[in-house]
């Protein structure tokens, strides 16, 4: 070897090692940089003529196990889903009261029919009257509780949609642009490591609101697809998806002939087929979850309020004195929203006696309630008649002896017709409410629970990701060890050299 080229080789050395020293540098003084991954400059043996010419330091490269960010963005996605969820249906869950207290539907039915127990024990006195109108104001006060809860929640997921699609529509910008910079980086300099962390950054924050799947290529370029296959494009200057604001009534609905906006992208209505994150979170919520506990919250009233008037008391009705039809459809019939209506009819609760005595006479049907005829004015005050009709039949699962109540609906649900309850429906009123109470709150226990499971395994991957791809203070200290060694070998070898040059052209003179 030439003493050119021994000077060559340890300059070439001096500069790796300086390269390398940076990026350790970097390293330790972004240790506690969130989204920082470790980076290292390798070098590359240059060969003359046959020879060994000394190193070639490649641009700065990240350490980072892109198989394991991609599942930790997916996870991130599931967690941010599923915490959407539990905030969500935990409003629901207050709303319907505590099995435990006693003040839930279910117990609050029973309450009544209790209430129904203690008046015939002495029809006439005032205070028990008083007492079980009391009892049915608070039982349709926790229907108004309820569904005002729901109707709260699927308007805050609605409001969801839109500023999630807002926030998809600026990460997209940003990654967009982030991945034109990289391009023209790597084109320029072949390094663009920094700009990768900032851009791996924006898409696991993007991954929050809708799953995503990066697909990264040589030269820096990317390609987002989307849980359920869409290719996402990334143009920094314009939104890729659409939808607008809306104010929802228990009969909004999305889909052909709804009121409820598309989510569009390109012009295109996929708002049922996002999979993932924040936005389809909340569509599943909108769209499908909370329409059917609002049908099933009005269906409970529904029946209740029907099933007494059947009997010749007209206990429960709307502000126009109206009690529904239970045997129309939901989604035309007008059940729809009566959970929000339902009160104690002003005439009973005006004149509390009407417990006992009746509000109207019943035609009998072979398919429901027999004849019926009320306490007439001035007529026995210890009228028990009713109040029997009442407790077996209004409370119980037949109409009359030997005809059962007809099933209440637990298909044809929500204000398009299309959704199911994940239950078959008791026959008693009791028994359904509380099954919609015990159904409904499960959901918010399962959404908590998933929660807390999402978040774990997001917190585990993330630890693993930061011992795989971050940085280690021990570690690079050690390297920093090592590459000052070498520095002072390189240093050394040039000396060497500087004076065999030396000495050489002394010996020449």
């Amino acid at each position: 070897m030439s003493l050119d080229t021994a000077l060559l080789a340890a300059r070439s050395g001096l500069l790796h090692t300086q390269r390398a020293l940076a990026a350790a540098a970097s390293n330790v003084a972004n240790a506690d940089t969130v989204g920082y991954t470790r980076k290292t400059v390798d070098g590359k043996a240059m060969v003359a003529g046959g020879e060994a010419a000394g190193v070639r330091s490649l641009a700065p490269s990240r350490d980072v196990d892109e198989a394991l960010l991609t599942e930790l963005d997916s996870r991130r996605a599931a967690a941010a889903g599923a915490a959407l969820r539990a905030d969500l249906l935990a409003g629901i869950e207050t709303a319907h009261g505590s099995p435990e207290v006693g003040d839930s539907l279910g117990d609050l039915v029973a309450g009544l029919r209790s209430g129904f127990e203690d008046l015939r024990a002495d029809p006439s006195e005032a205070g028990r009257q008083t007492a079980l109108v009391l009892a049915a104001d608070e039982l349709a006060t926790r229907f108004n509780e309820v569904s005002s809860a729901i109707g709260d929640s699927r308007q805050q997921v609605q409001d969801t949609v839109v500023s999630e699609v807002a926030r998809i529509n600026a990460g997209l910008r940003d990654i967009g642009s982030l991945t034109d910079r990289i391009r023209e980086q790597i084109a320029l300099t072949g390094d663009a490591a920094a700009l990768e962390d900032e851009r791996d950054a924006a898409i696991s924050t993007l991954s929050e609101s809708i799953e995503v799947r990066a697909l990264k290529r040589d030269d820096g370029g990317l390609v987002l697809v989307a849980r359920n296959g869409l290719m996402l494009p990334l143009n920094a200057r314009q939104d890729a998806f659409a939808t607008a604001d809306a104010t929802l009534t228990p009969a909004a609905f999305h889909g052909s002939g709804g009121t409820i906006p598309d989510v569009t992208l390109g012009g295109v209505d996929v708002t049922s087929s996002l999979l993932g994150g924040r936005l389809a979170e909340a569509i599943a919520l909108r769209d499908q979850t909370l329409p059917r506990y609002q049908a099933e919250v009005d269906l409970a009233a529904a029946n209740l309020a029907g099933r007494f008037e059947a009997q010749g008391l007209a206990l429960f009705t709307d502000a126009s004195g109206a009690v529904p039809d239970v045997t129309q459809p939901y989604a035309t019939g007008t059940a729809l929203g009566f959970a929000a209506a339902i009160r104690v009819n002003t005439a009973v609760s005006g004149t509390p006696a009407l417990l006992r005595d009746g509000t109207h006479a019943v035609t009998g049907s072979a398919l429901g309630a027999a004849d019926s005829t009320p306490n007439p004015t001035g007529g026995p005050a210890a009228f028990v008649a009713l109040i029997d009709r009442v407790l077996d039949y209004t409370f119980g699962s037949q109409a009359q002896s030997g005809v059962g109540w007809s099933s209440i609906a637990t298909s044809g649900l929500g204000p398009d017709g299309t959704l199911t309850s994940p239950f078959g429906a008791p026959p008693t009123l009791e028994g359904y409410a509380a099954l919609v109470t015990a159904t409904q709150t499960a959901d918010s226990a399962s959404a908590k629970a998933s929660l807390a499971s999402t978040t774990s395994l997001v917190d585990g991957l993330e630890t693993r990701f930061n011992q795989r791809s971050g940085v280690d203070v021990d570690t690079e200290m050690a390297a920093m060890v090592t590459l000052q060694n070498a520095y002072a070998a390189n240093a050394r070898i040039l000396s060497t050299v500087q004076s065999m040059w030396d000495t050489l052209m002394n010996s020449v003179r």
